[in-house]
């Protein structure tokens, strides 16, 4: 069986910019280790991913490092979230081996639609430039905000067995939830 990493286009060489949906999706870098601290250092994102908690500076840097770390290898693609091009609202990302995509966005930035707009991005992207045929998003099954974003870009469960997860001292139970390749083509995202 081909794998989806062997069956897509590899990441580009240069930074990766989406643009569209009132939003600017791109790469991280150092400069934005304290907005990450921000983002990543609350409650509900130590709840519902396994990120490091408490996330301070030094799980910044390391965070960054493995963002840096799995770009080089071709593996993962990690995008700040943005309105302007510059200040991370949230975190986006997707993991071309496995297909699997999953969002972030900082409390005082919710309820203004970046998980949907970002993630319709990140959707198409993967789907129409990396020629993905299949994404994943990993939901618990009481993330009732998660399961909207899902429904709204059309992923559907797939009825699969919860994958059960460690971290943050507790046991994360992931539902799947799939999007297929749509068959007709949208135009491609315009890279600036």
């Amino acid at each position: 069986m081909l794998s989806l990493l062997e069956s897509s286009m590899p990441l580009p060489a240069s930074p990766v910019l989406l643009t569209g949906n009132d939003l600017v999706l791109r790469e991280w870098s150092h400069a934005d280790l304290p907005a990450m601290v921000e983002l990543f250092d609350e409650p509900d994102v130590a709840a519902r991913t396994t990120l490091r908690s408490p996330f301070d500076l030094d799980a910044a840097c390391a965070y960054l490092e493995t963002i840096d770390r799995s770009r080089a290898e071709g593996q993962r693609l990690h995008l700040a979230i943005t309105a302007d091009g510059h200040q991370p609202l949230g975190a986006v990302h997707l993991n071309l081996s496995r297909g699997t995509m999953g969002y972030a966005v900082g409390s005082a930035h919710r309820g203004r639609g970046l998980a949907l707009r970002a993630m319709r991005l990140l959707t198409d992207y993967a789907h129409q430039v990396l020629q993905l045929p299949r994404l994943l998003l990993e939901i618990e099954s009481d993330n009732a905000p998660s399961i909207a974003v899902a429904r709204a870009l059309d992923f559907r469960p797939t009825g699969d067995e919860p994958e059960r997860v460690q971290g943050n001292g507790r046991t994360y139970s992931w539902h799947t939830w799939a999007h297929g390749a749509p068959a007709i083509r949208r135009p491609p995202i315009r890279k600036p």
